[in-house]
């Protein structure tokens, strides 16, 4: 071991694939392998919002032959969700399996051919296939993209990759919905998939290019295929379940036993990689505390994230009237904040250790949450058009009740996101870089999903129970009530006013529970990180540079 606890020269190179090595001496190469990353990561991640604003437009353009059309335009949506989580950590351990690089061509490929796919569907039924299957050569592109910036980059310089890899991330979410907006206006929804493929075709060409081939140079022996099965089956298990169980509003016992199903199939697996001689996903990794520790803070901290803005949105749009252009020049904060910043945090991160960026980054989001949860049910909305440019300015409401927040959650999400990156990847020999990345990119997914499960049963329970102390007369128990007064939505028209005044205050209580759940799961990952990272216990690639 040479000087604080890093491993030797000659301990890891052989870690390497013939090629990498040379590869990191080539500042236009590595350029090449930035661009593919980002780009093939982007899409993925472009495709997870982009769509969501087309929705309307293909239920009112295309026909199913099987679903109603709010039926067909959830199975267009969560198909891709579903696949995508699902094989996301089959899809990283071929990768270091097979060569990271075969397998980051086959998902780019294969989204492409799904993208056109989509785009030219004849109908509402093969839309859906296309998108399912979009979702399966996705789940190679996430988790190879981290995989090829661990085995290109080092020291410093990896850090930095990392954060721009981050901030092209946090540029989808900015630029995606207003860009599915152009798009349908524009031109068709159908423009929505076909984007990809020039996108694509650049991705294609950084990767051929400059991407050499890496694998896990000690795997040995038949690849895990039972181990591989049992692993697909509990993350489709619970990713379909908290989806169902959440549309269903937990009515039917079809969400449930998917999640039962799910956590049955995961424990077989725990056990099955035990007992076989080349497991899919070798438990050892978990031997790294700071593996291990960073998992568990991702799935507290991004099941905050995501589940916190999605009530945020519907609280400010459905409760407050805040319309769509409103919400979106007032979310641009955090995004903004992880574009502009990311990459400089990452460098610094891996050049000083990312403990304490991990440690204070998700403290301030939870006080940007707190700060959130304290909306008034009469707080000013932002209703922008875009005829009015002086409606562009936000009003007193956004300016004292959201925006110290926002910026708050946005400063802690800049300094959080590329140290989690660097600390995960840093963790592990960069053989395991492909299955490392997917098993943390699964648990980003499977962690909001879990917990909007428990967030919704919370915020529906605090409605109803507010509701139904504000005014005893109305009969919170009736299914009818319950279809027509719902959390985050205001009343019928033909309600009195002195209902709506109620069911204002009623959902806003709901979101300030959502919103302290949330800042106690960031405070929580937040002490993880603190207490269990270790700054001197960080592989460094510079070892075979």
């Amino acid at each position: 071991m040479s000087r604080g606890g890093r491993e030797a020269p000659s301990a890891r190179a052989d870690l390497y694939a013939p090629g990498v090595r040379e590869i990191q001496g080539s500042m236009r190469s590595r350029n090449g392998i930035l661009l593919a990353a980002v780009l093939g990561s982007g899409i993925v991640f472009l495709d997870s919002t982009v769509v969501n604003v087309a929705l309307p437009a293909i239920g009112r353009d295309v026909d199913s032959s099987f679903f109603g059309v709010f039926e067909a335009q959830s199975y267009v949506y969560y198909g891709y969700l579903l696949t995508l989580s699902s094989l996301l950590i089959l899809a990283g351990a071929l990768a270091d399996h097979h060569g990271r690089k075969r397998m980051f061509v086959i998902g780019l490929v294969g989204f492409g051919l799904t993208s056109v796919l989509c785009g030219l569907a004849p109908n509402m039924d093969l839309l859906i296939v296309g998108r399912i299957l979009q979702g399966v050569a996705g789940a190679f592109l996430i988790p190879g993209s981290l995989a090829l910036i661990t085995t290109s980059f080092s020291g410093e310089e990896q850090g930095r990759a990392f954060g721009i890899w981050a901030g092209a991330s946090g540029a989808t979410a900015i630029f995606g919905p207003p860009l599915g907006g152009a798009l349908v206006t524009v031109t068709s929804w159908r423009a929505v998939f076909l984007i990809n493929v020039p996108l694509i075709a650049v991705a294609l060409w950084a990767t051929l290019k400059h991407v050499p081939e890496s694998r896990d140079v000690h795997s040995r022996g038949t690849f895990d295929r039972f181990g591989a099965l049992t692993i697909v089956v509990a993350l489709a298990g619970l990713t379909f379940g908290t989806i169902r169980g959440q549309a269903e509003a937990w009515s039917t016992p079809v969400g449930p036993i998917a999640l039962l199903v799910g956590a049955a199939a995961l424990a077989a697996f725990v056990v099955l990689q035990r007992r076989v001689d080349n497991p899919l996903v070798p438990l050892d990794l978990f031997r790294s505390r700071n593996f291990t520790v960073t998992n568990i803070s991702t799935f507290l901290i991004y099941g905050a994230l995501y589940v916190s803005f999605q009530y945020l949105a519907l609280h400010l749009i459905g409760t407050l009237g805040y319309n769509e252009l409103g919400y979106g020049l007032g979310g641009l904060v955090g995004p903004l904040f992880l574009v502009l910043f990311s990459s400089r945090v990452g460098a610094v991160a891996a050049r000083r250790g990312p403990r304490w960026f991990m440690t204070a980054g998700p403290a301030l989001m939870g006080l940007g949450l707190l700060w959130l949860g304290r909306l008034p049910a009469d707080s000013d909305p932002w209703v922008a058009r875009t005829t009015d440019p002086s409606t562009w300015l936000p009003p007193r409401g956004y300016v004292v009740d959201v925006l110290p927040g926002m910026v708050l959650f946005g400063i802690g999400l800049v300094i959080m996101v590329a140290p989690l990156t660097t600390a995960l990847m840093r963790s592990v020999p960069p053989a395991k870089s492909g299955v490392a990345s997917a098993i943390n990119n699964a648990i980003s997914r499977i962690g909001p999903q879990l917990g909007g499960a428990l967030l919704f049963v919370a915020a529906t329970a605090s409605f109803y129970g507010t509701l139904g102390n504000l005014a005893p007369a109305v009969d919170t128990a009736s299914p009818v009530t319950r279809a027509e007064l719902t959390p985050f939505n205001p009343p019928p028209d033909r309600s009195p006013p002195e209902l709506r005044d109620v069911v204002a205050r009623a959902s806003t209580e709901a979101f300030q529970l959502t919103a302290l759940v949330s800042a106690a799961l960031c405070a929580a990952g937040a002490i993880v990180n603190g207490v269990g990272i270790r700054n001197d216990q960080l592989h460094d690639s510079d070892a075979v540079a």
